[in-house]
């Protein structure tokens, strides 16, 4: 029975790990970002660094894999959103 719970974690996971990937592509590719909220992405990488301190506490290792995968992720944005707002 844990098996498939831990697969259901794994998938919601990955899923809304992956789910800020064409945000990047396209801030990227085309250096805008006029359109990405800040604050959005703030309250997101607050919660995704929640949840993996949340996985650690419960030694729960789906969590900790795809919240910091997002956390990385959406690092990566806010540093787009950084770099390219200052142009």
């Amino acid at each position: 029975m844990t098996d498939w719970i831990t697969g259901i974690g794994l998938l919601a996971g990955i899923c809304t790990t992956l789910a800020v990937l064409p945000q990047i592509k396209k801030s990227w590719k085309t250096k805008d970002v006029k359109d990405v909220s800040p604050v959005m992405f703030a309250i997101l990488v607050t919660g995704v660094s929640l949840w993996c301190v949340y996985g650690i506490l419960r030694n729960d290792l789906p969590l900790i894999l795809t919240n910091g995968t997002s956390l990385a992720f959406n690092s990566i944005m806010v540093y787009l959103m950084v770099k390219y707002r200052k142009r």
